[in-house]
């Protein structure tokens, strides 16, 4: 019995009008999750379904090396999983077959198909065979494989028509699913080259740096270790920083010999990806034995080659996609220019540090050592009067005056040691600045901060011999006042007119007879 005008069965429609709501469901479920691997085992999983499979499974490609990537199945118990566990090629066989040729393809057995490579110990027997390219933008994503029909029977044109229609779907929805991994890999990648940068800009030293690379770059990667590389004199390489999740045992120190295959291309700048460190003949260290797939990418910027940041993953790990490629070699870039500032930064924070030590010298040897010289010479004449008269008051006055002399240079070298103790910034170019650096570097030893009080356009006003000379009281009036004891409190107040020019130092310390609220006052005509 046929319908009128249509030549095939009458049962056939009703075939098919039932199966309509299984395709339906099966088209709404694939497209119901973001998440890549979970979209795929969906589309396995309702494929088996909707054509009544007892297995089918999902083989992802790499289009490069026309390789499965990954396999998602559905039917298979553990064990049945556990007795497979290689991947196929993606080259022999069947699976090779529709790799090739991404065709849809119907066999009623395999098994006496001439181009069937057969099966591994421990798989399960198939015999009806159905395949079907999944396809995402016009490139073949993969390939779904449904066998053995419950039933017995063999998969039907209408069963190809269906998983067509629910490949076609999967393809849209494995586009959206990628679409959104690559945004979140993205944002992970972007993220971490931010902390990485924040972290470097903060004045880590330079081993410090180097490892926050390599552990950063190992996390994102979700590699088995991180390690940086830097030339050699000899003209190798070697690993100078590494991270693992353990013990990273010899990995620091070992070497790329020069002469390495590979070594041209890293100290050229060229980034260097390899299937399998193990067997890759172009891997030539002791330790390629412990690792898989793997990314070597320069660190260099503006032309500057800092060293390689390698990216092992475990033996059989997955292998890194043009994706991890991608957002890999951004992060090594923007890397190892935050590397390069933080190296600048560094420099000029030493550059401060010796322009300062070359100012105090100045100071030292310009005030410090000349007075010493002069007390010398005139303790020296008091000595001589005091061995030829018998005794006098003008021995004892230029004792008074050597002793305070003594005492001044005492109050100098205090000053200097507080501006030894500041930190290393870059030197003020105005009076204001150059007064809050001094009061600053007094905290240092103080232990609280003075108040400044400025009145006036004290930059304005003052020369540069008047702002010297104010500055040297400041410094001697602040060691005067770390001298005494209690001190809790100091208020420096720099009145400017265009007349004359006020320093006011006035300290909460008690002096030796007693006495609180010491107060110095030194002033110029301008």
């Amino acid at each position: 019995m046929t319908d009128e005008g249509h030549g095939r069965p009458a049962g056939r429609s009703d075939e098919d009008a039932a199966s309509l709501p299984v395709l339906l469901e099966a088209v709404l479920s694939v497209g119901s999750e973001l998440e890549l691997r979970a979209t795929l085992q969906h589309i396995v999983d309702s494929a088996a379904e909707l054509c009544s499979a007892r297995y089918g499974a999902l083989g992802i490609l790499d289009p490069e090396r026309a390789l499965v990537t990954a396999l998602f199945t559905a039917g298979l118990t553990e064990e049945q999983r556990a007795a497979v566990p290689h991947l196929p090629d993606g080259r022999s066989g069947l699976l090779g077959v529709l790799a090739r040729d991404p065709r849809p393809l119907l066999l009623d057995d395999l098994t006496r198909d001439p181009r069937a490579a057969g099966f591994p110990p421990g798989h399960p027997p198939m015999h009806s065979f159905l395949g079907v390219p999944i396809r995402v933008h016009n490139e073949v994503f993969g390939n779904l494989y449904l066998t053995e029909k419950h039933g017995g029977g063999p998969f039907t044109e209408e069963d190809l028509a269906l998983v067509r229609v629910l490949a076609a779907q999967a393809g849209i929805a494995i586009g959206n699913a990628r679409l959104y991994e690559t945004a979140r890999r993205r944002e992970r990648w972007i993220d971490g080259a931010a902390a990485v940068t924040t972290t470097l800009l903060a004045g880590r030293p330079a081993a410090d740096a180097l490892m926050c690379v390599a552990e950063r770059a190992r996390l994102l990667a979700d590699a088995a270790a991180g390690v940086v590389l830097q030339p050699t004199p000899e003209g190798g390489m070697e690993i100078v920083a590494a991270s693992t999740q353990g013990d990273p045992g010899d990995l620091v120190g070992t070497a790329i010999a020069p002469g390495s295959p590979v070594l041209e291309q890293l100290l050229g700048g060229e980034p260097v990806f390899i299937d399998d460190s193990a067997t890759d003949p172009r891997m030539t260290t002791h330790v390629r034995m412990r690792f898989g797939p793997s990314m070597m990418l320069p660190l260099q910027s503006g032309g500057r080659l800092i060293g390689t940041l390698a990216l092992p993953r475990a033996r059989g790990g997955p292998a890194y996609d043009a994706v991890d490629r991608l957002l890999a070699s951004q992060f090594a870039s923007q890397a190892a220019l935050a590397l390069v500032l933080a190296d600048a930064a560094h420099d000029r924070e030493q550059l401060a540090v010796y322009e300062d030590r070359d100012r105090i010298a100045r100071d030292l040897h310009d005030l410090v050592v000349q007075r010493l010289f002069a007390t010398e010479m005139m303790l020296e004449s008091t000595r001589r009067r005091a061995a030829n008269a018998p005794s006098g008051d003008t021995v004892g006055d230029e004792l008074t005056r050597a002793v305070d002399e003594l005492d001044s240079t005492i109050q100098e070298v205090r000053t200097a040691i507080f501006a030894l103790q500041q930190p290393p910034t870059d030197a003020p170019t105005t009076f204001r600045g150059r007064v809050l650096r001094e009061t600053g570097g007094a905290a240092v030893l103080l232990g609280f901060q003075p108040s400044v009080h400025f009145a006036g356009a004290v930059d304005a006003l003052l020369p540069a011999a008047v702002a010297a000379d104010l500055l040297t009281a400041l410094r001697g009036a602040l060691a005067a006042a770390h001298r005494r004891s209690g001190v809790t409190s100091i208020e420096v107040v720099v009145d400017a007119s265009p007349a004359r020019v006020r320093l006011t130092v006035t300290d909460d310390g008690r002096t030796e007879r007693g006495a609180r609220d010491t107060t110095v006052t030194w002033e110029s005509a301008l």
